[in-house]
């Protein structure tokens, strides 16, 4: 049976409990970690786990039993876990963002490629059959290329949650809202259409004027023969998450809906029906997902180590993320185009370069070890079927 430790037991720790427990008969939580005194007891009862509770990751590091590390912790320490377990022989999944920094990505894959061990990052909403159907609708050609895509990463944060201790700042945070909440959308666009050329953006904070970082950004991104436009955003009420992509024949979106048209003599739109009903037989026609969202990479990760095969999400999917939203910062606190690839020698490849750059709208005014309530929301199902 394969041996679990989380470390980190926040309010995300408990999608990737239930989904552990799904699978009783291949998995055990076998320890939690927190470095809150108490925290990791009180989940650990909650939950009803017979498992150990430990204060330091380093704890687990040395226990042979441990199989995989689940890292559940807040960004600035993905990439110093994430590594310390992979230097001990554990396979890691990590919770979305990758790290940080470019940097820490390329030191997380080293470090994968010399110990032999799987890494995953978490980037669950590749396991909801809509955004499935998607990716394969615009594979198969159906629509054409793609000619402009709108992603639209809206969310709606309260004052106080970035009262959190990590929350809110640079060092800690890692960044906002295009970090932290469009990092969900920006792997999406990556897996459809791979990164852009040049991204132009501009960042502000609007709402929040107990954080440092960015609640709201906008930015263009020019790829061969297409533009895309991406919102991050918490400050959207409604919570309205669509990732659109309107190509040469027709428009396919996610919450499915598609619209396609063909030209009138004089240039004007005529709608084509037969093609809207060839793409939805087509998406009718995938198959279902037999686990989704967290349960669905979870799942395919403890698959991974039992039959010694690559994990859905790698590594480089994670690092392809933090490009671009590295490019977003970038072009946003320098208020230029920025052109992609990074290289290692860009300032803004490492946490310490991005921290001398970006802006600081407000200082952190509140630092609560908890807040009120465990109920988050953590994003659209995009239509999903229940």
């Amino acid at each position: 049976m394969i041996q679990v430790a989380i470390i980190g037991t926040g309010n995300i720790s408990g999608l990737h409990i239930h989904a552990w427990l799904l699978f009783p008969e291949r998995v055990r939580i076998a320890a939690l970690v927190d470095i809150i005194p108490g925290k990791a007891q009180k989940v650990k009862e909650k939950f009803g786990l017979d498992c150990d509770v430990y204060l330091d990751h380093h704890d687990v590091l040395g226990r042979e039993d441990i199989d995989i590390i689940d890292v559940c912790t807040p960004p600035y320490v993905h990439a110093e876990i994430s590594i310390n377990g992979m230097k001990a022989g554990k396979n890691v999944i990590c919770e979305k963002p990758m790290a940080p920094s470019l940097a820490e990505c390329d030191e997380m894959i080293r470090v994968r490629n010399e110990t032999g061990v799987k890494l995953s990052i978490i980037a669950q909403n590749r396991f909801r059959k809509p955004i499935r159907d998607l990716k394969a609708l615009l594979d198969s050609g159906l629509a054409g290329p793609v000619r402009h895509a709108t992603i639209n990463s809206l969310w709606w944060r309260g004052h106080c949650y970035y009262d959190l201790w990590w929350r809110g700042t640079w060092e800690k945070e890692g960044g906002g809202c295009t970090l932290n909440h469009a990092v969900h959308h920006i792997d999406m666009l990556g897996w459809m259409m791979g990164l852009p050329r040049r991204v132009t953006s501009v960042l502000a904070n609007t709402a929040h004027d107990n954080a440092e970082v960015e609640d709201l950004s906008i930015s263009i991104l020019e790829y061969p023969g297409a533009l895309a436009s991406l919102t991050a955003s918490v400050v959207d009420h409604g919570e309205e998450q669509t990732l659109t992509f309107q190509c040469e024949k027709a428009k396919v979106a996610a919450p499915f809906s598609v619209s396609a048209s063909v030209s009138k003599s004089n240039g004007f739109p005529e709608r084509n029906e037969a093609l809207e009903k060839e793409i939805s037989a087509y998406a009718d026609s995938l198959p279902e997902l037999p686990w989704t969202g967290h349960d669905g990479q979870l799942e395919n990760v403890l698959s991974a180590v039992e039959n010694d095969t690559d994990v859905a999400i790698t590594a480089e999917d994670g690092r392809r993320t933090i490009e671009l939203i590295t490019a977003i910062y970038k072009a946003g606190a320098t208020r230029t185009a920025v052109e992609l690839p990074f290289s290692p020698d860009d300032p803004f490849y490492t946490v310490e370069g991005i921290m001398k750059a970006v802006p600081h709208f407000y200082e952190k005014t509140r630092s609560e070890i908890e807040l009120g309530g465990n109920d988050i929301t953590v994003g659209s199902d995009y239509g999903e079927k229940k």
